[in-house]
């Protein structure tokens, strides 16, 4: 593992909430309260949840905040972070809890989800500003995708996002390019 586990939740929670972003051909996918539980379905969080309007809103408002997070590098990144964490009065301390080993929880358990999400996401940056991982926040290389992604492969060479089938499509692309050509 690339990442500990709290880390690696939050980024790949965090990956996700971008991609609900229109982009390219995709429409908003998160607009409604079905899209809010099936995004806590698949990433639960701790705490309060209010699951209504005004959190669906306030997920919705961080998101272009968080995309920000893959189109800089490792040293433009560091003040966006440090932004989030004061925005987010984060206090760090440490906790165990539901199956978890001792992990870091940055906010109160009642601070607003879109908050935790905002802090814990910056907190799980920290980790990779510091054991210089950078390199494995990445933009989908597909020609016609725009999502986000974490490489948490173990040799670091993870191209396309899991979203669109993006990997299965450029390699029938070049399939079909090699093959025009005859040198397949």
């Amino acid at each position: 593992m690339v990442f500990i586990h709290d880390t690696q939740r939050s980024l790949a929670a965090a990956a996700h909430l971008v991609n609900t972003l229109p982009g390219f051909d995709d429409e908003d996918a998160l607009t409604s309260g079905e899209d809010l539980e099936a995004f806590l379905s698949a990433h639960p969080y701790t705490g309060a949840i209010r699951r209504d309007e005004a959190e669906l809103e306030a997920l919705r408002g961080i998101r272009s905040r968080l995309r920000r997070l893959w189109e800089v590098d490792r040293e433009h990144a560091v003040p966006l972070v440090n932004d989030m964490l004061r925005d987010g009065h984060a206090l760090p301390r440490l906790v165990i809890h539901d199956g978890f080993d001792w992990h870091v929880h940055a906010t109160s358990d009642d601070a607003p989800l879109a908050t935790r999400i905002l802090v814990e996401t910056a907190m799980a940056f920290v980790d990779v500003i510091r054991s210089d991982q950078y390199d494995r926040i990445r933009l989908c290389s597909a020609d016609d995708c725009d999502s986000v992604y974490v490489d948490f492969s173990k040799n670091g060479s993870k191209r396309y996002c899991d979203t669109g089938n993006c990997g299965n499509r450029m390699n029938v692309i070049a399939y079909r390019r090699r093959k025009a050509r005859g040198t397949v």
